[in-house]
């Protein structure tokens, strides 16, 4: 290794088994990040990222407890040696739940949090607090409550609050988990800039298209605790299975044109007719704020598979939270199969509409697993055989089995998201509504657990918000799009997501997924997932079975 003083942050031989968990989340892992450095680490959800992370800022072993051997050396230092007061200034760090993060009741006294526990004096602070909200662009939110902003604002009050104390090396947990994608591509280009700037910066993160557009020096990647790959981005593409990781749509395509897989048909079927939710005329704002959404007419019917989307801000979330009750119109009406919401109960509207929050901490406290699974059902009135069979269900339908007797705050992110799917999923709710269901997940997960909910009989409809458009892509046949609390579009995938104008003013990049989709939709009339494409297009060049055989031949459900 090189000079260890001369080098912000070396990693030697970490391995740490947390208390209550049979196995090391993390074994024998070491590299090192140099000044002014990009370092991404990918892997599969649950693989130890998080874990990393923990040992570098110190929280393992200041916070949480187990068996740590190794040595993290912040400029030399051992980190497990220093106090979190003065480690926090050299490393700091943007976790993937902004809940977790954000403590204060407005925008700059948030920001203003770790400046005045180092007792700076105030014009400093303020100062300070002006200029990274400048240097964000986020200056409008100043004076706002943290309360009211949505999930990527607060990702991004979160990420000010850490500039602000001004550390030489960042971590960023899932930092683009929350964003919308032109504020993703804004903020890769801010992390990039920072690198540039002389900042060591560390980044996991999941949405590894996004991060290569900005060129990363290097790459880990992570399977089981373990470093598997070190090197160059280059390199990745050639040695991760693309299941583990979500790549670029034409390296997919590339790499899954000889593999077999079966083509799974949703349970849901539409009719055309009958009204679920239906939105009239429905306005909303918060205390004395401003409009928040407005004037929506909206119908989902059986058999929707509803993709929502639009930028942070655009009222999303506060649009779901009319349709199951958390929320009342201040102008307008909704009803739920027909009766209006301000006269049920949020108990009487979860038998229709099961609801996954973005953040999970919003739902889980049950001491276990299966205890959080068990809770929806048990409450609903289910009796013991149907709660059981529930949970089992949900067990398997999101890759949890082996986790139940765990405490779900223990879990990985990516793992709590899951959890939090399956506690709705085992109460057989009639509509199926997740907000950002694919935060925190790797490729096969995301995909795996969508292919089961949507198998799954007994849904009418399925809604998810989400910033992911290759999630709508692949499984969505509606889109719904949304922009300053209106309804800016409305149709089949491919008519809304072909209209680019439209994208941009709702602040969504086109993936090269959704191009390839575009450029083959007069052949394949429908959208598809990137390994659907490759069988196509191995088709059309003579080289491969027909779709039945393939079919046939399964062994990796997609859809």
């Amino acid at each position: 290794m090189a000079d260890q003083r001369n080098t912000p942050l070396v990693v030697d031989g970490i391995t740490f088994q947390y208390r209550a968990r049979p196995d090391p989340a993390l074994r024998d892992v070491s590299f090192e990040l140099r000044q002014g450095e990009l370092l991404l680490v990918a892997g599969t959800s649950g693989c130890g990222k998080t874990t990393l992370i923990r040992c570098i800022n110190g929280l393992i072993p200041h916070s949480y407890k187990g068996e740590l051997k190794g040595r993290v050396l912040v400029h030399g230092q051992e980190a497990s040696q220093m106090p979190l007061s003065r480690l926090s200034q050299q490393v700091g760090t943007v976790l993937q739940d902004p809940e977790r993060q954000i403590l204060g009741a407005h925008v700059f006294t948030e920001v203003a949090f770790g400046l005045e526990n180092l007792a700076l004096p105030r014009e400093e602070i303020r100062q300070r607090v002006d200029e990274t909200l400048d240097y964000l662009g986020i200056s409008h939110l100043r004076d706002r409550e943290t309360f009211y902003l949505s999930g990527g604002e607060k990702q991004k009050v979160s990420l000010a609050g850490v500039l602000a104390m001004r550390p030489d090396i960042l971590l960023l947990d899932e930092p683009l988990a929350s964003l919308d994608p032109a504020s993703a591509q804004e903020a890769m280009q801010l992390f990039r800039r920072l690198a540039n700037e002389g900042i060591s910066i560390l980044l996991v993160e999941h949405r590894v298209e996004d991060v290569l557009n900005v060129h990363p020096d290097r790459v880990l990647f992570m399977a089981d605790g373990k470093i598997t790959y070190a090197g160059p981005v280059d390199g990745l593409t050639e040695v991760v299975d693309y299941r583990q990781v979500k790549l670029p749509a034409p390296a997919v395509i590339e790499r899954a044109a000889d593999v077999s897989f079966r083509v799974v048909e949703p349970a849901i079927k539409p009719n055309g007719r009958e009204r679920l939710v239906t939105f009239q005329d429905v306005s909303f704002a918060y205390a004395n704020g401003p409009q928040v959404i407005q004037d929506v007419d909206l119908t989902i019917r059986q058999g929707d598979i509803a993709a929502i989307l639009g930028p942070n801000g655009a009222g999303k979330t506060t649009l779901i939270k009319h349709a199951i009750g958390l929320l009342k119109p201040k102008l307008g009406s909704v009803l739920i199969e027909g009766r209006d919401t301000r006269r049920l109960s949020v108990a009487e509207i979860a038998h229709t509409l099961g609801y996954v929050f973005q953040s999970p901490s919003h739902m889980l406290y049950a001491p276990t697993v299966r205890e959080e699974l068990a809770f929806g059902p048990e409450n609903l009135g289910f009796d013991e055989e149907a709660v059981e069979e529930g949970v089992e269900e949900a067990i398997d339908s999101l890759n949890i089995r082996g986790l139940e007797d765990y405490p779900p705050l223990s879990l990985s992110f990516g793992q709590q998201k899951r959890v939090s799917i399956g506690a709705i999923l085992a109460m057989r709710s009639r509509i199926l509504v997740m907000d950002e269901p694919t935060a925190g997940q790797d490729y096969w997960n995301y995909m795996a657990f969508m292919d089961s909910i949507l198998q799954t009989p007994g849904f009418s409809a399925v809604l998810f918000i989400t910033h992911d458009l290759d999630l709508a892509v692949c499984y969505a046949n509606r889109v719904i799009l949304m922009h300053e609390g209106r309804i800016a579009g409305d149709g089949a995938p491919y008519e809304v997501l072909s209209d680019f104008d439209l994208l941009e003013r709702c602040r969504l990049v086109p993936t090269s997924l959704l191009k390839a989709n575009l450029e083959y939709l007069p052949q394949t009339g429908h959208f598809m997932s990137a390994e659907e494409l490759a069988q196509v297009i191995h088709r059309r060049r003579g080289g491969g079975a027909s779709g039945e055989n393939d079919a046939e031949e399964a062994q990796q459900p997609h859809r």
